[in-house]
C-alpha cells in the first residue's frame, strides 16, 4: 500500500493547506491515540517543536487530538528533533512528537514521529495510523481524557545528553567556536553545550521571532557562518538547521566541509582509536574520494538512497554504527538513534583535540572529486529508462571513466526532471561526460 500523508520524513507541508491545518492535526493525533491505545492501556506522549510561529496552534491541536483519545501529553517546547528522540527514549515514553519542516522556510511545518526506542517509526506503523484516519472518531468520556503537562528543563536535560557524548578526558578550552543555531530549535541550546564543555562561543542565527527560521542562516546558507568564523578569527564555525539534525562546520580558514568530509572525520576518530569498523553507510550522492579513503583504510563502504531514513536501514541491516549524506545528516548510533547535528559536531572535533590536528590536516589525503550535476526536464509520460541512446551512451561513459569516476542518472522525487550527476578526479571530463549524456536525454 502507498501512504497517502506520510512521506520519507514524517507529514509536511504550507501551513493552512492540507494536511497542516489544525483540523486534520488534531484528527491527527487522534488516530496516533487510537493506535498506540491498542497496545497499551495509557500511553504518553512527549511533543517539541521548533520555533515556527505555526508550532503554537499545531501543538495545541495535538494536545487536543492525543486528550481526546485517553492520550497523556508531556510539552517539550522548543527542543531540537535528537532532543526529542532521546527524551522520548529516557523519559521511557510511548512516543515522541516533532512539529517543525526541518529545513523549509518558516511558512513550511510538519509533524514527524519517534518510537519509544528514539528511532523512526516503520511504514506499518505510518499505515495503521492513515487507517485510523479514515475511521470516525471515538471520543473518550470525560473520566477517561487524557492530561497535559510541561517537562521541566527538558532543554537542559538533552544538553547534559550531548556533553555525555564527548570524551570524558577532552575539553575544548582554548577554542573559539562560531555557533548558527540557524534561528531555529536549538537557539539557546548549541551554545550553551559548547560553552560548558569550555569553549568561547560566539552564537549567530540564535534570536529566532517566529518568522525567521533558516533565513539566511544555518547549514542551508552557509554563507553567514563563514563571514563569521573570519570576522571573529574563530578555531571553527558549526552550523545547524532549523531543528538541529544537520551539521556542516568550517574551519579557521572559513573552508566549508559538507556531510561526507565529516562523516570520514568521525570514522577517522574511531580508527585513529583502534576501534574496530567494519563498515560505513552513504547515499548514492556521496562523493567517491570518502569511499575510496575509507576502503584504503579496509573499511567497507555501502551506498543507500538518498535520505537519512534510508542510511538507517541499511545501517541496521549491515549492524554497523557510522553513515550519513552529504546534506549533513550525520548517524553515530553509539551515541544517538537519529540524526544529531549537535553529537555529530562534537565527534568531529573530538577527533581534532585527540589528534592536534585541524581538519584540513585530517583530510589531507581525501580530495573531494569534481561533481557536475545537471537537471534535464522532460515531457509528461516519457519513460527515459527505455531509451537506448542513453544506456549506450551511459555504458560508454562509465567505460571512460573506468575506477576513477561514477554515474548516476536518476528521476526527481518531486518534479518532472531527471538528474544526471557525472563524478571524476578531473572536472573538465566530469563536465563534458555530464553534458554528453544530458544531450542523449534532450
Amino acid at each position: 500500500m502507498s501512504r497517502k500523508y506520510f512521506g520519507t520524513d514524517g507529514i509536511r507541508g504550507t501551513v493552512g493547506q492540507a494536511p497542516i491545518t489544525p483540523d486534520f492535526v488534531l484528527r491527527l493525533a487522534h488516530a496516533v491515540g487510537r493506535v498506540l491505545k491498542r497496545t497499551e492501556e495509557r500511553p504518553v506522549v512527549l511533543i517539541g517543536k521548533d520555533t515556527r510561529i505555526s508550532g503554537y496552534m499545531l501543538e495545541s491541536a495535538l494536545e487536543s487530538g492525543f486528550n481526546s483519545a485517553g492520550v497523556d501529553v508531556v510539552l517539550l517546547g522548543p527542543l531540537p528533533t535528537p532532543g526529542v528522540a532521546y527524551l522520548t527514549r529516557a523519559q521511557r515514553a510511548s512516543l515522541g512528537v516533532v512539529i517543525s519542516a526541518s529545513h523549509n522556510a518558516y511558512p513550511d511545518n510538519g509533524i514527524k514521529f519517534f518510537s519509544a526506542q528514539g528511532t523512526k517509526l516503520p511504514d506499518a506503523w505510518e499505515l495503521a495510523v492513515e487507517a485510523a484516519l479514515d475511521e470516525a472518531p471515538v471520543w473518550v468520556d470525560s473520566a477517561s481524557l487524557g492530561r497535559a503537562r510541561r517537562l521541566d528543563d527538558a532543554s537542559g536535560r538533552y544538553i547534559e545528553f550531548c556533553k555525555s557524548t564527548f570524551a570524558g578526558d577532552l575539553t575544548l578550552k582554548g577554542l573559539k567556536i562560531v555557533v548558527d543555531g540557524a534561528h531555529g530549535a536549538a537557539y539557546q541550546i548549541a551554545p550553551k553545550v559548547f560553552h560548558e564543555l569550555g569553549a568561547e562561543v560566539v552564537a549567530i542565527g540564535c534570536a529566532p521571532d517566529g518568522l525567521n527560521i533558516n533565513h539566511e542562516v544555518g547549514a542551508t546558507h552557509t554563507e553567514a557562518l563563514v563571514a563569521a568564523v573570519k570576522a571573529h578569527q574563530a578555531d571553527y564555525g558549526v552550523a545547524l538547521d532549523g531543528d538541529a539534525d544537520r551539521l556542516m562546520m568550517v574551519d579557521a580558514s572559513g573552508r566549508l566541509y559538507n556531510g561526507d568530509e565529516l562523516l570520514y572525520l568521525m570514522t577517522d576518530d574511531r580508527l585513529g582509536r583502534d576501534e574496530h569498523v567494519p563498515g560505513v553507510v552513504g547515499t548514492l550522492m556521496t562523493n567517491m574520494a570518502v569511499e575510496v579513503a575509507l576502503k584504503k583504510r579496509g573499511v567497507q563502504f555501502v551506498r543507500a538512497k538518498v535520505g537519512d531514513r534510508y542510511v538507517l536501514e541499511e545501517l541496521h541491516k549491515h549492524q554497523w554504527l557510522l553513515g550519513g549524506e552529504g546534506s549533513g545528516h550525520l548517524l553515530a548510533l553509539d551515541k544517538q538513534t537519529t540524526g544529531d547535528g549537535l553529537v555529530s559536531a562534537l565527534q568531529v572535533l573530538q577527533t581534532c583535540v585527540r589528534s592536534g590536528k585541524t581538519m584540513a590536516d585530517l583530510l589531507a589525503d581525501v580530495t573531494l572529486f569534481p561533481q557536475t550535476l545537471i537537471n534535464v526536464r522532460l515531457q509528461p509520460g516519457v519513460d527515459w529508462k527505455a531509451n537506448t541512446r542513453l544506456t549506450s551512451e551511459t555504458q560508454a561513459v562509465e567505460a571512460e571513466l573506468g575506477d576513477t569516476g561514477r554515474v548516476l542518472i536518476r528521476a526527481s522525487g518531486t518534479e518532472p526532471l531527471v538528474r544526471v550527476m557525472v563524478e571524476a578526479r578531473d572536472a573538465k571530463q566530469a563536465q563534458a561526460c555530464a553534458e554528453r549524456l544530458a544531450a542523449t536525454l534532450r
